[in-house]
């Protein structure tokens, strides 16, 4: 994550933007008053979806379950039927 003062920022932010965008890359931007992040909207929307995704008992479970299985219990990526 970049950090960078809002003084910076203000001076920058239409390059700091296209490469929020571009990257993906949040910025960490300060001020006296405290901090804020700009992230894409790309990375916005994936943050909100996992939450979603993570606020239901059952499919946190299963993610839980799919991120311990090893490797080598899983089918190769050209055997999954959708």
């Amino acid at each position: 994550m970049l950090h960078i003062d809002a003084t910076n920022f203000q001076e920058n932010i239409f390059s700091m933007l296209q490469n929020t965008i571009r990257y993906n890359e949040p910025v960490s931007i300060s001020t006296k008053d405290g901090n804020a992040v700009l992230v894409s909207e790309e990375e916005y929307r994936g943050m909100e979806e996992t939450l979603r995704l993570l606020s239901s008992p059952v499919m946190k479970e299963k993610i839980l379950t799919g991120k311990n299985t090893p490797l080598s219990d899983c089918l190769p990526e050209g055997k999954i039927s959708i």
